[in-house]
């Protein structure tokens, strides 16, 4: 992990240390993005960040920056009230100066601590670079009265946001998110451990679904049908659903292999499913050249909807507490046969990458259009090749399908979570950002 520390400061250097006398001051623009790019590494390598919690720091963090900059931008409508026991948030001196590459930077930071706090040494070691450095950057020439006003304004807003985070049922994760006490059903239809790992016995997250959601009123608001009724009889709704999963797995074509390792995005591994969204819709935005409000307008729905996926994702799988296919499969078709990818430690319907991936593109097409061809890179540097996508939409799908290849969801748990994550979207994208002309 050494390299991260070192990724935070060639980040600010490369910006504006290199060549002092040509050097360009950073922006908020520029702050906005750096700390995102670092925070999707914090994902990477915090080990109680699995997908649900990642999600809710990229909610709170970019709900951060976005009531940051709206504050001083009549423009904005406030999130305050709009999301769940947002309460009005610090305000502005009349009449005073801020400098708002300071202030952003200084809400950011304080944000990436608090929920960052336990990530490891080296980690915390690039927040550090990251804060003093930059901060250092953006206080030289200016009046130290604006910088002081500033950075406490920052501070003030990322106190608030962490304080309405603290109640929310996730601010506290013990023994990795697993319950300590955990004791299966016996009942054929329903999830057991899918592997030896020790603390895996146990499903992760189990009360998630309980937590308060962002922007839709109760985890439930988006309630899935239940799947099809389990049976073990050849013939039935069920076993073709598990044999689909097996012929897939046993007949995977090449292409639909590298799907499935494409979005894969296993916990420390990765940024996690909600990271990839993010990372491909940083690059979506540079790639449009959007602006400071656009881009923290942009970035806390996404986090915002993404936050609300997990919720609902989670109340649905452990009110249903469906079984895997790997425990199905083995039991009753083959006991040889082993999905291509790591059946993840919980329910299995509905499918969370189907639930959080339609949740994103439902959210990015309201802004981006439903024809918004972009690449994705997000796995580039892990050597895996470049995606190309005529849409948010169809990189949802393929997020989805890719659960099936994997060998680790059923059909009915795909396309249910696709609408749902649909449904999801709806609530973010009623959102009043801009206030009226």
């Amino acid at each position: 992990m050494a390299w991260l520390c070192l990724w935070a400061l060639a980040l600010v250097v490369a910006i504006g240390a290199v060549q002092p006398a040509q050097a360009q001051r950073l922006d908020a623009q520029d702050v906005l993005i750096g700390w995102n790019r670092l925070i999707l590494e914090l994902v990477r390598h915090t080990p109680t960040y699995s997908p649900p919690v990642a999600s809710r720091a990229f909610a709170y963090l970019g709900v951060t920056a976005y009531e940051t900059v709206a504050s001083g931008d009549n423009a904005f409508s406030t999130l305050a009230g709009q999301l769940n026991a947002l309460e009005p948030l610090p305000a502005r001196e009349p009449g005073a100066a801020y400098d708002e590459a300071i202030l952003l930077h200084a809400a950011m930071s304080f944000g990436a601590n608090a929920f960052f706090g336990n990530t490891g040494p080296t980690g915390q070691r690039a927040m550090d670079t990251m804060d003093s450095r930059t901060a250092m950057m953006l206080a030289e020439g200016v009046d130290p009265e604006i910088v002081a006003r500033s950075t406490a304004l920052g501070t003030a807003i990322g106190e608030h946001i962490l304080a309405w985070s603290l109640d929310d049922g996730g601010a506290v994760i013990e023994n990795l998110g697993f319950p300590y006490d955990f004791e299966a059903v016996q009942d054929p239809s329903l999830w057991v451990p899918t592997n030896r790992v020790a603390v895996q016995q146990a499903p992760l997250l189990p009360g998630w679904g309980n937590n308060r959601p962002f922007a839709m009123p109760e985890g439930n608001s988006c309630a899935l049908p239940p799947p099809p009724a389990y049976s073990e009889t050849p013939g039935s709704a069920f076993y073709e659903e598990a044999m689909e999963v097996h012929d897939a797995v046993i007949n995977l074509t090449e292409e639909q292999e590298a799907i499935a390792r494409f979005w894969s995005d296993d916990p420390m591994l990765s940024p996690t499913p909600p990271g990839h969204w993010i990372f491909l819709t940083l690059d979506a935005l540079e790639s449009k050249d959007a602006d400071l409000a656009e881009s923290v307008d942009v970035l806390a729905r996404l986090g915002v909807v993404l936050a609300d996926a997990f919720i609902g994702c989670w109340d649905a799988k452990y009110q249903y507490n469906l079984v895997r296919p790997v425990t199905y499969i083995n039991r009753l078709v083959d006991a040889a046969w082993q999905p291509i990818l790591i059946t993840p430690p919980f329910p299995e319907y509905p499918s969370g990458h189907s639930t959080q991936s339609g949740a994103a593109a439902g959210m990015l097409e309201a802004y981006f259009g439903a024809n918004f061809a972009f690449s994705d890179h997000t796995h580039s540097d892990d050597g895996l090749a470049v995606r190309q996508f005529g849409s948010f939409w169809e990189a949802a799908e393929e997020a989805a399908v890719s659960r099936l290849y994997g060998g680790i969801h059923f059909r009915s748990a795909i396309e249910q979570g696709l609408e749902q994550g649909r449904c999801i979207a709806g609530f973010t994208n009623a959102l009043v950002t801009r206030s009226p002309s």
